[in-house]
């Protein structure tokens, strides 16, 4: 049942993004010249846990968040994106990954739409 469950989230992401398109980012937004909508098929490994607070952090999760995590913006930009929202994410559950993944230099108490990162 899990492995349908993660099925079902990584065909949302890809269908998200071909709804988002494959067009080029010419400007730097919050995640440089990447996509936010892109870059959240990187947290695909985060699906489960972003929908339920008691699911498990997988190592490959807390890696991705890590990475993400160095630039905030691009971070919350990613939690909040199109492609997240539409894959079932929760921001209020997805904001508590990065401290469930016990990484210690994340951006605690940065402000992330209407939520603030634990």
């Amino acid at each position: 049942m899990e492995a349908s469950m993660k099925n079902i989230c990584l065909l949302g992401f890809v269908v998200a993004l071909v709804i988002a398109g494959f067009g080029e980012v010419n400007g730097a937004g919050e995640c440089g010249r990447a996509n936010p909508d892109m870059e959240a098929f990187k947290l695909a490994p985060c699906a489960s846990a972003a929908q339920d607070e008691n699911a498990s952090v997988s190592s490959s999760c807390c890696a991705q968040v890590k990475k993400l995590g160095q630039n905030p913006k691009c971070l919350c930009a990613v939690m909040l994106s199109n492609t997240a929202k539409s894959s079932g994410i929760k921001p209020e559950i997805a904001m508590t990954i990065p401290k469930r993944c016990n990484i210690a230099d994340r951006p605690v108490g940065y402000q992330c739409g209407a939520y603030t990162l634990p």
